[in-house]
């Protein structure tokens, strides 16, 4: 399993091996050995999402109010999609910036964001599947989201977006700095030292 920390600190990209052979193959999208040699604490999971969108779909920019937050480490076993973390933390060093994956069952990459980050993710293929494992389980009142069009992603300019209402009501970064709704860097720092300690 191959570790790599994305542009956001604290998020990472996983790629492990595959095994095919004449029956099919053999992989191991999480290994936890791995997980905590990288991110300094181990994964609990309190919830498994699964999710299939046809090509365009959009799903988030979201996040969870921390703490807790919402950390999660997600796949994807079917399709493609461009998995996009975003720096939503006020007070973070990298404030507003992005990183995308792009996640395939080709590679069995995942990707993981600690609890504090944005994420979104866009289908590129139909029938694609996401696959999620989630630190804690869906608070509807702690759950919070940014308008995924309006931050300047490399969602790819050949594709139709789709978006839920939601999605597409949600505020700008802007407007959810001004109204005190993001996370800070802080409270989130705070709360990574104590999944490590």
């Amino acid at each position: 399993m191959q570790a790599r920390e994305l542009k956001i600190p604290g998020a990472f990209e996983f790629t492990p091996s595959v095994f095919p052979d004449d029956r099919g193959l053999f992989v191991a999208p999480f290994q936890e050995t791995a997980f905590v040699a990288a991110v300094g604490h181990p994964l609990r999971v309190a919830q498994t999402n699964h999710s299939e969108s046809r090509r365009g779909v959009i799903r988030g920019v979201h996040y969870a109010d921390v703490p807790p937050g919402q950390a999660k480490y997600l796949h994807c076993p079917r399709g493609r999609l461009l998995d996009v973390v975003v720096d939503i933390r006020v007070g973070s060093p990298t404030f507003g910036q992005w990183d995308a994956v792009e996640l395939s069952p080709e590679r069995f990459n995942s990707v993981y964001l600690p609890e504090g980050l944005g994420h979104a993710l866009m289908a590129l293929e139909d029938g694609t599947v996401t696959s999620y494992l989630c630190t804690e389980g869906f608070n509807p009142r702690a759950e919070r989201g940014l308008h995924p069009l309006s931050l300047d992603l490399p969602w790819p300019a050949e594709i139709e977006p789709v978006l839920s209402p939601k999605d597409a009501t949600a505020p700008t970064l802007d407007e959810a700095l001004a109204a005190g709704l993001l996370p800070s860097y802080a409270e989130c720092t705070a709360w990574y030292a104590k999944l490590r300690s």
